[in-house]
């Protein structure tokens, strides 16, 4: 923050919530009351409850300095979810760390479609997810279908030890494994599904990306190459070879890139089953099968 900072000792937990909204939303950071009621929590050590329960109790000498990193970052446009070390998705919550994506919730389009495809709640579904990162989309089917086991993979090994602590905290460990690796190299097949949000951001508009995102997430972790395809070129030979008859895969893509992958796809010599649409209406996920 600039110099004169006003969180001091003593000021209330009101008068910080409040001072830190101004503080953010001269920054021009969207949500900013939003934002500093989560960061005020996270530097007090306690939630959202406790800034109503408590509104009139003092900040120590230790959080109001702790506040001011928190309100300071923020302001320089880290994310939220990166300061507090933690990310929601599919009401589950997933420690997030610099290794990883942070997960997003039009991620979780293509935990809807594999959950359509896995219609057997006590089937014993075989899984992979390629480039888990955090292991979200893994953990989240495995949360929906209790017999079913996966193992997720990423060339990242700090990404995968994430994963791993993720599964842990979920009481997921047992049915989840994970891997460095690169996409499918080193898996046998027979699998009913494959999920992946591969990088598809292509090279020339990472610059453009919001600041959250381009300074934030791995790059490793956004960028798809010149078309934003690459990454899905390199795992097609390994969707032919592991998904079983009946198999599918579901593949997340960006914006307005649907159309292309089921080109490339289909020029690969996998089947475009569908569509998956998030929210917005936007097509997010292409699922195919072996032909």
């Amino acid at each position: 923050m600039a110099d004169g900072d006003p969180f001091l000792p003593g000021m209330t937990l009101r008068q910080a919530l409040a001072t830190a909204g101004q503080a953010l939303r001269a920054a021009g950071i969207d949500d900013a009351m939003l934002d500093a009621g989560l960061l005020l929590a996270h530097a007090i050590g306690g939630d959202r409850l406790t800034l109503v329960r408590d509104a009139d109790r003092e900040l120590t000498q230790g959080e109001a300095r702790f506040l001011m990193e928190l309100i300071g970052a923020r302001a320089s446009r880290k994310p939220v979810s990166r300061l507090l070390g933690r990310r929601e998705f599919w009401s589950l919550e997933l420690q997030i760390n610099d290794a990883v994506l942070d997960p997003r919730p039009d991620s979780e389009t293509a935990v809807v479609a594999a959950l359509e495809q896995l219609s057997n709640l006590n089937g014993a579904f075989r899984i992979a997810d390629f480039g888990t990162g955090s292991g979200c989309l893994l953990l989240a089917i495995l949360v929906e279908r209790q017999q079913a086991w996966g193992v997720g993979v990423d060339i990242s090994l700090p990404a995968v030890q994430l994963a791993r602590r993720n599964a842990d905290a979920l009481g997921l460990a047992h049915r989840a494994g994970f891997m460095v690796g690169d996409w499918g190299r080193g898996l046998v097949g027979d699998l009913d599904l494959i999920v992946a949000n591969p990088p598809y951001i292509p090279s020339a508009q990472i610059a453009g990306l919001a600041p959250e995102v381009r300074y934030h997430d791995p790059r490793q972790a956004l960028d798809g190459g010149g078309d934003g395809l690459t990454a899905y070129r390199a795992m097609a030979p390994d969707l032919k070879r592991l998904l079983k008859p009946g198999g599918q895969a579901i593949l997340e893509c960006g914006h307005d890139q649907a159309s292309d992958l089921a080109r490339l796809l289909e020029s690969e010599g996998l089947r475009v089953e569908s569509f998956h649409a998030d929210l917005a209406g936007i097509d997010r996920c292409v699922r195919v099968s072996v032909r």
